[in-house]
């Protein structure tokens, strides 16, 4: 079966690019969603021209014992809204959140989301990692991902690239191999 549509998953399409905005009323918020209210909260957004960004990554579900392909939340129950006290108001009006949190190093945040969405914008097969624990930090040297900072992981013998957002403690990783990578000192 064909691969559903993917929605809008950030909004505007440059709110991640280039450097982090001067100081404002604006800030990033983490909205904790009503169950299975990610894709319906971006949606309402979207509409009321909100700026967010909800990472989707493509996954293969077994429905009625059919392959569907479609696209899921990297972060079950999490979309990441920037604006202002004014437009969070508005989005609580959705009537999908179950609460908000208030992220505090807005810099550090914004950077996380950044290397997120590198990883998700280079169609690399992603999975979903959560409770973190510290490990070896390293940066791409080569490829799609040159840059990318974060920490490596070894599960079942295969070398993996984890990129994280502290604030959650969760992430996702991707499959690289030993001679992409280089240590951060």
């Amino acid at each position: 079966m064909p691969v559903l549509k993917q929605e809008v998953s950030l909004w505007p399409e440059d709110l991640l690019d280039g450097p982090p905005a001067e100081p404002s009323e604006s800030r990033w918020w983490l909205l904790y969603t009503k169950a299975r209210q990610e894709k319906s909260l971006a949606r309402k957004l979207l509409s009321h021209s909100i700026s967010f960004y909800s990472p989707l990554v493509r996954r293969t579900l077994l429905y009625n014992g059919r392959r569907i392909n479609s696209f899921v939340p990297l972060f079950a129950g999490y979309v990441f809204l920037y604006g202002t006290p004014e437009t969070l108001n508005c989005a609580w009006t959705t009537q999908s959140l179950s609460r908000v949190l208030l992220v505090d190093d807005q810099y550090r945040f914004r950077c996380d989301l950044e290397r997120i969405h590198r990883l998700v914008s280079s169609n690399a097969p992603l999975t979903p990692e959560s409770r973190l624990l510290p490990g070896k930090r390293v940066r791409v040297r080569s490829g799609p991902l040159l840059g990318v900072e974060g920490t490596v992981l070894s599960r079942r013998g295969e070398v993996r690239l984890l990129v994280a957002i502290n604030f959650l403690q969760q992430g996702a990783s991707v499959l690289l191999e030993d001679y992409m990578l280089e240590a951060i000192d």
